[in-house]
């Protein structure tokens, strides 16, 4: 694997996604100014449904309409107002980084609920999770596939310089995969389901989009082999809830990248991230603790958060992006 081979610059940070507030031009232009090396179109849970991961999410599927029932999302027989309120928020969404990204080039990246979270947080018509339905799967992965495709394209016809990369969020694939999804009763269990169907789900998506995709989990348990057999580029985690190196070393050895949650989400006691030579030095450490050379490690290895910022206050999420992006850039130092 050469320096060049991974879709971003060495030494780049990014986020992953949520910020605090609700005022998207000004989170797009944030993460724009902030993120130089790999920007990403934020999302603001803080405006309500529509806005929120599962709602997001769903507002991406193709020929497939999602209402709110008793406060949670289900498959509708028809298109209906808070659907209609979802795909505006995304518009306005991308119009904000139309605007803002006039003249980028380079990479930008969009984030998108995966297949298993929404399996696992959408509901059937008739009540239950999707998840519960091998006939209702197949048709969401389908419909996934499709509405990420072309959001893609549009985020590639918007930026026409820029090369996007996706992120599909999974924080909920390790409990799909060990069987503790509960039922709707909360008394029970949904099945497991097998890791070869997971990974075929997730090939089918990334095949589909035609665009590097990374796949984020920040639940322990990530399945690193499942994601690496799966053809996504990276994978994004974060650093506390890895306790076991050889699986990470396995998908670093295959080539794939590494964003690594490196500051938390929260403010600490002192009310501020740690400073850049920590960050940097933390990802040093595991780096070498893999065995891996040196001269590797900038490109192959983007500095992120533990995981989304939408719960810090805006001064904080600032701070942690400009301690991400400083410890990239010594990270590309170290690997010159």
């Amino acid at each position: 694997m050469t320096v060049d081979a991974w879709p971003w610059p060495p030494g780049a940070a990014t986020g992953v996604g949520s910020l605090p507030g609700s005022d998207i031009v000004e989170a797009v232009r944030t993460t724009l100014g902030e993120l130089p090396d790999l920007p990403y179109l934020p999302e603001l849970p803080a405006r309500g449904p529509g806005a929120d991961m599962i709602g997001r999410g769903a507002g991406l599927l193709s020929g497939l309409a999602v209402e709110l029932y008793a406060g949670r999302w289900r498959i509708a027989s028809r298109p209906g107002r808070d659907l209609r309120h979802t795909l505006d928020l995304l518009e306005r969404d991308l119009d904000a980084l139309t605007e803002a990204a006039v003249g980028l080039t380079g990479p930008v990246k969009v984030q998108a609920t995966g297949p298993w979270t929404l399996a696992a947080g959408l509901d059937l018509p008739v009540g239950g999770l999707m998840l519960r339905d091998h006939g209702a799967v197949r048709d969401l992965v389908s419909s996934l596939a499709e509405g990420l495709r072309e959001h893609v394209a549009d985020v590639a016809k918007r930026v026409p310089g820029a090369s996007p990369i996706l992120q599909l969020d999974e924080p909920s694939l390790p409990a799909v995969l060990a069987g503790r999804v509960p039922t709707e009763s909360g008394l029970g269990m949904l099945h497991v389901v097998e890791q070869n169907t997971a990974e075929a789900v997730l090939r089918s998506i990334v095949e589909a989009v035609g665009v590097p995709v990374v796949v984020h989990c920040c639940a322990p348990g990530v399945p690193m082999s499942l994601i690496r057999a799966a053809g996504a580029a990276a994978l994004s985690f974060d650093l506390d809830l890895v306790d076991d190196l050889d699986p990470l070393g396995e998908l670093v050895d295959a080539g794939l990248g590494v964003f690594a949650g490196a500051v938390a989400t929260q403010a600490p006691s002192a009310g501020h991230p740690p400073a850049s030579a920590e960050v940097a030095d933390r990802v040093k450490t595991l780096w070498r603790r893999l065995g891996f050379p040196v001269d590797r490690l900038a490109a192959q290895v983007v500095v992120t958060p533990a995981c989304g910022l939408a719960g810090a206050t805006p001064e904080y999420a600032r701070a942690v992006m400009t301690v991400c992006v400083e410890a990239g850039r010594r990270l590309a130092e170290a690997s010159a």
